[in-house]
């Protein structure tokens, strides 16, 4: 272990001679980093700076993340460019995290201070080598096996309304280079009751789900999976659904820089059983059907910023009219100092919507939502922007009022 000591809440005297830093880190404890990493200066853009810290993240296996922690240089510290790759697990409080965080940003960040020539409060603590003749190799006794059991609810009400919403959710998962298998179950129940003259109005919607999906690697470019779900919904008018689809999937790019771009497209082939709760608008009380369908997808997680897109086509194979067609694409791009640009929308032509059941909607029903409703497309637009100026520094941490 490779400890590093130094004083958080060192004298600001001379600011401007310190090494400043930009954090670009958007899953990161960055007021506890401010409060307890010295000997810097932290700056509001990446232009202001003598570093720029940038973390590209993902999911790993035991439901913790991998971080890579990218160390670019800018002004007089060009010349180092360089990245340090950890990871966190499940079972880490969040204050293990930040902790284990924390520590490799300090462990980057050396380099700069030497060049800087402010290592007066840096100290470096490495442990003395134990009698290796003592160590033996342990197994991982759960073989990457992790599971997870989860539950909630919520109540409120007031005099003439009242609501419940609980759920229960369990899961098991297994991530290696060669295989990723998950399984996942779950029940939700919402239920809300108003009460309009003497009369109670009574709303429940449930569901239950059971997913299980195996993907095999092929090699840094092909996999392939199957992709199985069972479930209820009163809200899909379904009494029971089942689906069974075998998959495959070509990424342009190596599997190993994901983390910081992916562009992939796969294609999805599989059967589907359908018994609904109420005859639906084809005339229908049960049904397989053949599907099939396309998707294309790829993000960039670069320095001045990310973009998000994915486009993708659903069909049923024995009517090729009842298609579903989706588009999606998020981005957040520096333009310039201190001026950020955010914008992500979606967009579905639904034509595919079978289970809708065939009665008329009562105003109850359309009010409190409990069944879904025909519509032949459906959207979804956020955009903003943020431009920031004044003082480059930004060392200060007071929690006060929390804003």
């Amino acid at each position: 272990m490779l400890c590093f000591v130094l004083s958080p809440l060192q004298a600001q005297n001379n600011i401007t001679e310190q090494l400043s830093i930009y954090l670009d880190c958007n899953v990161c404890d960055n007021q506890y980093i401010r409060q307890n990493l010295g000997n810097v200066q932290f700056v509001r853009d990446q232009y202001l700076g003598d570093v720029h810290i940038f973390f590209v993240t993902q999911r790993n296996g035991s439901r913790g993340r991998s971080y890579e922690a990218q160390f670019i240089g800018k002004n007089e510290f060009e010349a180092i460019n360089y990245s340090l790759s950890f990871s966190t697990d499940g079972n880490m409080t969040s204050d293990e995290v930040r902790q284990r965080v924390l520590e490799n940003i300090k462990l980057g960040l050396v380099r700069f201070w030497i060049a800087k020539g402010t290592v007066d409060e840096v100290t470096v603590l490495v442990p003395i080598p134990e009698d290796m003749s003592d160590e033996v190799d342990e197994d991982d006794p759960w073989n990457y096996w992790l599971f997870q059991i989860g539950a909630g609810g919520f109540f409120n009400g007031q005099e003439q309304s009242r609501s419940r919403n609980i759920n229960f959710n369990l899961s098991a998962r297994r991530v290696t280079e060669k295989n990723k298998f998950s399984l996942r179950a779950g029940y939700r129940e919402s239920r809300n009751i108003f009460e309009f003259e003497g009369d109670e109005i009574v709303g429940v919607n449930d569901r239950k789900f059971l997913n299980v999906n195996d993907i095999i690697s092929i090699n840094q470019h092909w996999s392939y999976g199957f992709f199985g779900r069972v479930s209820t919904s009163t809200f899909d008018n379904s009494d029971l659904s089942w689906t069974f689809r075998p998959a495959l999937e070509y990424s342009f790019f190596d599997y190993a820089l994901s983390a910081k771009k992916q562009l992939t497209i796969s294609y999805r082939n599989g059967i589907r059983y359908n018994k609904y709760i109420e005859r639906t608008v084809f005339n229908k009380t049960e049904e397989y059907l053949w599907e099939h369908g396309v998707q294309l997808g790829g993000r960039i997680n670069q320095e001045w910023g990310n973009v998000n897109s994915e486009i993708s086509f659903n069909q049923f194979l024995q009517d090729t009219s009842l298609y579903s067609l989706n588009f999606f694409l998020g981005t957040r791009i520096r333009l310039f100092k201190g001026f950020n640009f955010n914008v992500s929308g979606s967009y579905s032509i639904t034509r595919n919507q079978i289970n809708l059941p065939g009665g008329d909607l009562s105003l109850e029903e359309l009010l409190l939502q409990q069944q879904q409703l025909q519509s032949g497309y459906n959207y979804f637009v956020n955009l903003g922007f943020s431009y920031s100026f004044g003082s480059i520094y930004n060392t200060i941490v007071n929690p006060r009022f929390d804003f």
